[in-house]
């Protein structure tokens, strides 16, 4: 393959050299932020061997070139145009300029939790493994597998100390990335979590019973302010307004605190005054917006039921288009953390509907497409990466590309999530949304059979419309 015409061809597709303000790449795309994005010629780059596919998403465009050829066509790319390589980082910078507030608040939410998304998992599969060995009627009739043998119990009660750690200790890892995300010091904001999360205060998890029993609340007298001496274990919205402070003030306190006393006073105040202000008013009107939230969220599943699982396994992918779906991110790690009162979430679910619909309906295309060899490619292996959880390339390089694909992924994801939501299917964990997303699920209620269920009816039905759709006058020209 000649990368050097590649490259030369993509540079004329998107607007020459003088339209690119950054560049970078990463594992399969090159990642670009155009100053007009009006100026690419989609066509032309649709029409290349070497690309895959393309999309536009939080200010850049990215190009689909795959695995090992991403980097030889980015080489070539800065010799053509003697640019140097952007940092991943930079590149995201520069395409914030391009951004509406929304977008940027979207963005914000997805930069400090997509770094802690790990623990969370590692948590939540965790959560699983001590449900498979704590929960009754898996292995045994109406008897848990710790029950029938008592030699795994230390090892169940291992694994559910080690699974509750992350939740429990969230706002530690919320006050480390948020921190780090709104320009302070990541470990003053992990140090103030450690603060909301003291065990010498009451339970955020025996708050809520305390108050409905009447027991009294232990309180700090403060120049006559009664302070609630209560933790935000497990609290999303108290760590992400604190931290939020507590960066703005550092960087405040670092203009002003003369160098000689900086490292003294400034991590002093940037702890004590933050701390103090979430204790006495911002912890307490956030954890109450935080239970509203998940209350009413998981409201609406329970009262729209099916109806309302179709109406947000429609609307799925449009979102993810948009890049809203990661502001789902902070919604499900509360729900998550909540989940003695949750259950666990429905989101996970209904997105993994959204990636099974998606590689099936690109499959569906690569039975379809005649002529395109490129394209046919392109289906295949993207169809079955959206199976696995990954649907950038299914997505952007084939169903939008040819539209009927998208129209019937919608439709089978609506489908499967409305049985999924019928019969109350929710997560315990974040993990893989796809086929691998099984152990996520919780076991309650047959979880794991309506989940099997619901992927097998999402792909036939996504599939089966593809298919019909594709035979539509107005389709015809699309196939390829």
């Amino acid at each position: 393959m000649n990368y050097k015409k590649s490259a030369a061809e993509i540079l004329q597709a998107i607007g020459g050299e003088e339209n690119i303000d950054a560049m970078a790449h990463c594992a399969t795309r090159l990642r670009l932020v155009l100053k007009d994005e009006s100026l690419v010629d989609d066509k032309e780059l649709s029409e290349m061997d070497v690309v895959k596919g393309t999309f536009s998403t939080g200010g850049q465009y990215q190009i689909i070139i795959g695995a090992g050829i991403v980097n030889k066509v980015f080489a070539e790319l800065e010799s053509i145009t003697g640019k140097e390589a952007a940092t991943t980082s930079e590149v995201k910078s520069e395409g914030h300029k391009n951004m509406n507030p929304f977008q940027r608040f979207v963005k914000m939410l997805s930069d400090i939790f997509v770094p802690i998304i790990p623990a969370i998992v590692a948590g939540g599969l965790l959560m699983g493994i001590n449900n498979i060995l704590t929960a009754p009627g898996i292995f045994y009739d109406k008897q848990s597998l710790i029950e029938v043998h008592n030699q795994f119990k230390g090892l169940a009660e291992m694994i559910n100390i080690f699974a509750n750690a992350p939740f429990t200790l969230l706002p530690i890892l919320i006050g480390f990335s948020a921190a780090k995300r709104f320009g302070g010091n990541a470990f003053l904001g992990a140090a103030l979590g450690m603060i909301l999360v003291h065990p010498e205060l009451m339970s955020a998890y025996d708050f809520p019973n305390a108050l409905e029993e009447g027991e009294k609340i232990p309180s700090w007298n403060v120049l006559g302010l009664e302070i609630n001496q209560v933790g935000y274990q497990g609290q999303v919205l108290p760590m992400l307004v604190a931290a939020y402070i507590l960066a703005n003030l550092e960087k405040g306190l670092r203009k002003v605190v003369p160098a000689v006393l900086d490292n003294l006073l400034t991590p002093l105040f940037s702890i004590l005054i933050p701390a103090f202000i979430t204790f006495l008013f911002v912890g307490p009107i956030t954890r109450t917006l935080g239970y509203w939230l998940s209350d009413g969220l998981t409201w609406l599943y329970e009262f729209g039921g099916a109806i309302g699982g179709l109406i947000f396994g429609l609307l799925y992918a449009p979102i993810v288009i948009t890049g809203m779906h990661h502001s789902f991110i902070a919604i499900e790690t509360q729900l998550i953390a909540d989940s003695a009162s949750t259950d666990g979430s429905f989101i996970f679910p209904i997105a993994a509907m959204s990636n099974i619909a998606q590689g099936a309906a690109a499959l569906a295309a690569f039975f379809i497409i005649k002529e395109n060899k490129k394209l046919k490619g392109v289906a295949s292996a993207a169809g079955i990466s959206a199976l696995l959880g990954v649907t950038e390339p299914a997505m952007f390089g084939v169903n939008l590309k040819l539209r009927y694909p998208f129209i019937g992924a919608i439709i089978g994801s609506g489908i499967g999530s409305a049985y999924i939501s019928f019969f109350k299917v929710k997560a315990i964990a974040l993990g893989t949304a796809g086929l691998p997303g099984f152990i996520s699920i919780s076991g309650q209620n047959n979880g794991w059979l309506h989940y099997g269920i619901a992927m097998l009816i999402t792909f036939i039905v996504a599939f089966a419309f593809t298919y019909g759709l594709s035979f539509r006058k107005n389709y015809k020209n699309e196939v390829g």
